[in-house]
């Protein structure tokens, strides 16, 4: 395909785009000269594109009927039947659907995606198969993956498995309704800001943000790289255990990922937490939103720890106030930078790019008005910030960081585990249309102060339910330290093993 050459009037937009003032005459002789650069272009689109292949087969899938998807959660239902053997054998696996998986619609909860195809697998779908996985769709996400509530995607709605008309968390509103409500065994989720941790206390499900790297994101839509993470949700701790496993290691294509170290998960379950320290965190408590009976029933889940041979402690923590803070010039100036401006993925980054996502997304800027009011106040803030101020607070952010890090770390070096409340608040109703925009934005980022912090900091974290109030369950988070996934599963078994958590 021959490059399409600027016209005059291009590059005078161009040239003052950059501050620059240059002639007519200056101008079309660097015109000239840029011919060269063009063919070389020409080129690089005459090659065939370096993509992973495609091993297994496939057919579209088919968006569900009403009667067949009553909690809105489902986006595609699909089946991909993997290797004829493996640990995942006869278990059934729902995709996020921000993730890739080639020749079934993929439209990350925004209508200006939708249509889209994928022409590959991601990793973490690669290997699911390999395993011996079946995947049975994709659920539905929120419009790209920007709300902690389950009302913003383009597909309506995702409604609690407990209670009809009450949100399922985000942004794996779908992957969460669907383990929780019994339909599938196993789900995929991403976490950017808390989006496996919280849909999973809201539903009432286990669901892992691993350490940063540890599950490669290829073929994932991107919203920021440094806080990106991907991870499992399921309906107990041993499945938990057993897809990390599966999904776990480097791939070579995801330079997220720095050597991470894997571990035999299950192997930790039952265990038990004899001599395990656990920090209860004193500032994941007390949030101007938390409720009261969150508050309760997470400390009295503490205090079960205790009974099981855990020593338990109450610490504090005083920069986890600032967590949330931290988190958001990185979360708002990095998803302007990378997804909107980016197409998805930005440069300066090596391993896989997904060049037809990258192609269709640019659709969005014809579309704008079509995202969700939360997109759009992140795009707003973050596009404002970003140039006023030179991305100045994004890179002090970051710097930031490494302080979050640390105080974390400090911390777990006297325990081995932190635990709070993963969110302040049960799940709570869902907006309708006719409700104010500040309510719409409220319900997709009030829920956040607990979680978005170990998206920056990279720590493990994973939701365990702790019990249920007014109908609706409770989610406890444990916090471990890097690559130490194994010592979350020893302490969420050992609760699970207590007794139904709906009882208590």
């Amino acid at each position: 395909m021959k490059i399409v050459r600027p016209t005059a009037e291009k590059m005078r937009g161009i040239v003052s785009g950059f501050g620059m003032s240059m002639s007519d005459a200056e101008m079309s002789e660097y015109m000239d000269i840029m011919e060269e650069t063009f063919r070389t272009y020409e080129a690089v689109e005459a090659m065939p594109d370096n993509l992973p292949p495609v091993k297994y087969p496939r057919t579209p899938g088919y968006r569900p009927p009403a009667s067949e998807n009553p909690l809105n959660a489902w986006y595609v239902k699909a089946e991909v039947r993997g290797a004829a053997t493996g640990p995942l054998a006869g278990r059934k696996v729902v995709l996020k659907d921000n993730v890739c998986l080639a020749g079934v619609p993929m439209m990350n909860g925004s209508s200006t995606l939708e249509g889209y195809i994928p022409d590959v697998d991601a990793t973490v779908v690669t290997r699911i198969l390999d395993a011996g996985g079946t995947i049975v769709g994709k659920a539905q996400c929120e419009c790209f993956c920007m709300s902690g509530g389950s009302h913003t995607s383009a597909c309506g709605p995702v409604h609690n498995p407990y209670k009809h008309g009450f949100t399922s968390g985000g942004s794996s509103s779908g992957s969460a309704a669907l383990v929780a409500s019994g339909e599938v065994e196993m789900a995929i989720g991403g976490d950017q800001g808390g989006s496996i941790r919280m849909p999973s206390a809201f539903s009432g499900c286990y669901g892992m943000k691993p350490t940063k790297g540890l599950v490669p994101y290829t073929g994932i839509m991107p919203i920021e790289p440094t806080i990106d993470h991907a991870g499992p949700i399921t309906a107990n701790v041993r499945d938990n255990a057993l897809l990390l496993e599966v999904i776990a290691g480097e791939d070579g294509l995801d330079p997220r990922q720095y050597s991470p170290k894997v571990d035999r998960y299950q192997e930790a379950v039952g265990a038990g937490v004899e001599g395990l320290r656990i920090g209860v965190v004193k500032e994941g408590f007390g949030w101007p939103n938390s409720e009261e009976d969150v508050d309760a029933k997470v400390r009295a889940a503490a205090d079960r720890f205790r009974t099981l041979g855990a020593t338990v402690e109450t610490i504090s923590i005083p920069m986890h106030l600032n967590g949330r803070a931290i988190w958001t010039p990185i979360a708002l100036e990095g998803l302007v930078e990378t997804m909107m401006v980016g197409n998805g993925f930005g440069a300066g980054r090596e391993g896989l790019y997904v060049t037809s996502l990258v192609d269709h997304h640019a659709n969005w800027r014809h579309r704008a008005d079509e995202l969700s009011q939360s997109l759009k106040l992140s795009m707003f803030v973050g596009e404002y910030m970003r140039t006023a101020y030179r991305r100045h607070y994004y890179a002090k952010a970051q710097n930031l960081g490494r302080l979050l890090r640390a105080a974390y770390d400090e911390a777990l070096s006297r325990c081995d585990l932190l635990l709070m409340p993963t969110v302040p608040m049960k799940a709570p109703r869902i907006p309708t249309a006719d409700d104010p925009i500040a309510l719409h934005v409220q319900r997709a980022v009030d829920m956040i102060p607990n979680t978005s912090p170990f998206d920056t900091t990279g720590h493990p974290a994973m939701n365990i339910p702790a019990g249920m109030s007014d109908g609706l369950p409770i989610g406890m988070m444990l916090v471990g330290r890097h690559y130490g996934e194994a010592t979350i599963y020893r302490a969420a078994s050992a609760f699970e093993a207590i007794g139904d958590w709906h009882a208590m």
